[in-house]
């Protein structure tokens, strides 16, 4: 079974970027996507990103628009997560998760039990 691994979390301040990595051994899915869970909340959709016939989608939660991007390379089995502008509210544990049944879209409501999914990276934001 391919398992993501993440890496790149850490401890930042408010407003500064980090990058985020998520590789698959093997092979990417069809659609990756970034998932994040704060202390006492639910898991929320964060980011994604699908290959459909060579073309590429992306998608992102309204809180996360404009302050990350999402790609992937292919040859390296990698999808990254590029953070800006950090803010508090950012802090949680960034999942990554990959499927073959779904697009990036779709991947805004894929639930725990669906797809391939990672250990998990820390993420915290300093004000």
């Amino acid at each position: 079974q391919v398992q993501p691994v993440e890496s790149g979390g850490g401890l930042v301040q408010a407003g500064d970027s980090l990058r985020l990595s998520c590789v698959a051994s093997g092979r990417l899915f069809n659609a990756m996507g970034w998932f994040r869970q704060a202390p006492g909340k639910e898991r929320e959709f964060v980011a994604a990103i699908s290959i459909s016939w060579s073309a590429l989608s992306t998608y992102f939660a309204d809180s996360v628009k404009g302050r990350f991007t999402i790609s992937r390379d292919n040859a390296k089995n990698t999808v990254y997560l590029q953070m800006n502008s950090l803010k508090p509210e950012d802090t949680a544990v960034y999942y990554c998760a990959g499927s073959d049944r779904t697009t990036a879209q779709g991947m805004g409501v894929m639930t725990s039990k669906q797809g391939n999914w990672g250990q998990g990276t820390q993420v915290t934001v300093s004000s």
